[in-house]
């Protein structure tokens, strides 16, 4: 019989380089060189947002290259909403909104596939408004 946790983990298993792949390929990125950039611009201000054992978690899920940029970030002070991280996100790396807002849909998106849907809850649950649409999920509020 398999352990309740380990039931819940999701089967994506793949290396640091078929993830850039994956990357290139869902985000229509010319070159490995441009979504390996976008990679590990989102995974570092990810791990800015990140804390406790969802950040760890998904670093273990993570190919090992992806899990060092996600925890080589220290954890904000002050977390961001889901644009806010774009906005941030966008300064740092030069580019615009649109361009980093693509960027962070598509990378995010691939990561929601290594989190599976439980690690991936907790972690929208800990995260500000605005960040499930980045991960490619529908923003559920509640009713007044």
């Amino acid at each position: 019989m398999i352990p309740q946790q380990e039931a819940c983990r999701p089967t994506v298993s793949m290396t640091f380089e078929q993830m850039l792949e994956r990357v290139r390929y869902e985000g229509a990125y010319p070159t490995r060189a441009r979504a390996e950039e976008a990679v590990r611009a989102v995974l570092a201000s990810l791990g800015r947002q990140l804390t406790g054992d969802e950040r760890v978690e998904l670093a273990v899920r993570l190919p090992h290259e992806a899990a060092v940029v996600l925890t080589s970030e220290i954890p904000a002070t002050e977390p961001l909403t889901g644009w806010g991280f774009v906005e941030d996100l966008s300064c740092r790396t030069g580019g615009t909104t649109a361009t980093t807002r693509w960027d962070t849909g598509t990378v995010l998106r691939v990561v929601a596939q290594f989190a599976g849907e439980e690690l991936l809850g907790r972690i929208l649950t800990q995260l500000p408004t605005g960040y499930a649409l980045l991960f490619g999920r529908a923003e559920l509020t509640r009713a007044a």
